[in-house]
């Protein structure tokens, strides 16, 4: 499977970060206000490690046109990174953008 596969195989699950390092240990502090707020705001996400895949890390950057990480997808678009998760979180937006994904992928799963 080529790198622009596996990215979109990542993309089909409702709610997704790419970032560095996991959820439980974050490799840079970026990554890890982004699992905080995830976390507060009762997320259900699933996570990609970039530094397990370099290739992948490569080409997302070129994939999304955004030059950092982490890079948090709802519904397979691209939300942004840290600045602006923790922007939505403290608006109340990050909720509910989230709470319409999980919906979304219930429809989804029911439709197939």
């Amino acid at each position: 499977m080529d790198v622009v596969e596996r990215i979109k195989q990542h993309l089909a699950s409702p709610v997704v970060l790419f970032m560095k390092g996991t959820p439980d240990f974050p490799q840079c502090g970026f990554s890890a206000q982004t699992v905080a707020a995830l976390r507060a705001a009762g997320a259900k996400y699933d996570h990609v490690n970039i530094f397990e895949d370099p290739e992948l890390r490569d080409e997302l950057k070129r994939y999304s046109n955004w030059p950092t990480y982490p890079q948090l997808y709802v519904n397979g678009e691209l939300v942004g990174g840290c600045d602006i998760v923790l922007e939505m979180y403290h608006s109340g937006e990050l909720a509910k953008l989230l709470a319409g994904a999980v919906k979304g992928g219930e429809r989804q799963a029911a439709g197939s």
